[in-house]
């Protein structure tokens, strides 16, 4: 056998110790010719490999691509009215009306009675549709990927997105408003930027905020009352400032405000500042804040096609209710330093 040509081709090495003999051109063609096996050149591609398949590592877990935490349902809840049929909903607002008059036993002066309005809201519905091919589905079983499975998270996901949003902003059009643009919303202080305040100037500017909240009620809550601070995840960071006694911002508010909480969304970063919320959790057993839906998530028949299936889904989003808008102190303001 030609050794020089096994080690040049096909990676195969002797060590005779003495050198391979060299073919020549005729000999190199008459060996052609002949079978696999009976010749000392390889028919065949040279190959000294597998294929890489077979040294290629699937890890079974599949990791999920991350997306801006929705926030809204998980700080206030969410509460399901009405069904996917309505395209109104109505809420009674009654305000107890009375007079009083110097009391006489022949008189009939002085009259109490009640006088209600209807706040009414539009629902808005919409939809997402999976699609689901039967070589498709084969071919990412062939991968390890429960596809069917995969593409249901999906729909569910971009779902509760739009949900979300619709939480913070409304749906423009309707009579169906956000945390952030329901025209209720009294008007909002500002503050000037926290990059260049110590954790007193934070403190100090929140503090403002709280009092702003007090003015609009007129007394009707205290620093007792279970309350949410909501600010976006930028301003949060802030808190950790501390004051010349080396005490934090958060540390402050949770000495003089016991039942506050901190929440944080991304959506509290707006166009027109950072957008900082002080919010009575509820009053009188009626919350303040109440996301809320008509549909959840309604799954639609499967409609089975030639070679493939689809099904749509869909919800139904009111936004976010405020009942009461005197119980949310709101204010504005930037966390940079807009320099010289």
């Amino acid at each position: 056998m030609d050794l020089r040509d096994l080690q040049q081709n096909a990676g195969i090495v002797y060590a005779t110790g003495h050198t391979p003999t060299v073919l020549t051109d005729a000999l190199r063609g008459e060996m052609a010719s002949r079978l696999a096996m009976d010749a000392s050149p390889l028919i065949t591609t040279p190959n000294a490999g597998i294929l890489a398949m077979f040294t290629t590592y699937v890890d079974p877990r599949v990791i999920e691509v991350l997306v801006e935490p929705m926030k809204a349902a998980q700080i206030f809840g969410e509460t399901k009215k009405g069904s996917w049929t309505d395209d109104y909903l109505q809420f009674p607002i009654a305000e107890s009306t009375g007079e009083t008059s110097s009391y006489d036993d022949f008189s009939e002066n002085g009259m109490s009675g009640t006088n209600v309005n209807w706040e009414s809201r539009q629902p808005y519905y919409y939809q997402t549709i999976i699609e689901l091919g039967e070589r498709e589905v084969e071919r990412a079983g062939a991968a390890k990927l429960d596809w069917v499975s995969r593409k249901q998270i999906s729909a569910a996901l971009t779902l509760n997105k739009f949900q979300n949003k619709t939480y913070f902003f409304g749906v423009a059009g309707l009579k169906n408003y956000g945390l952030l643009n329901d025209p209720s919303l009294l008007p909002a202080t500002t503050f000037t930027t926290w990059a260049t305040k110590d954790g007193q100037g934070v403190y100090d500017d929140l503090r403002s905020l709280y009092e702003l909240l007090i003015t609009q009620t007129q007394g009707l809550v205290d620093m007792n009352e279970r309350m949410t601070l909501l600010m976006s995840p930028a301003a949060s960071t802030h808190l950790t400032k501390t004051n010349q006694y080396n005490v934090n911002v958060f540390d402050q508010l949770k000495k003089n405000f016991p039942n506050l909480r901190v929440e944080t969304a991304p959506e509290m970063s707006t166009a027109a500042g950072e957008d900082i919320k002080w919010i009575v959790d509820s009053y009188e057993g009626v919350d303040t804040v109440e996301p809320t839906f008509t549909e959840k998530m309604r799954v639609h028949p499967m409609v089975l096609q030639l070679s493939s299936w689809r099904q749509k889904r869909s919800q139904g989003t009111v936004g976010t209710i405020i009942y009461r808008p005197m119980m949310i102190a709101s204010a504005l303001g930037s966390l940079e330093d807009p320099g010289p």
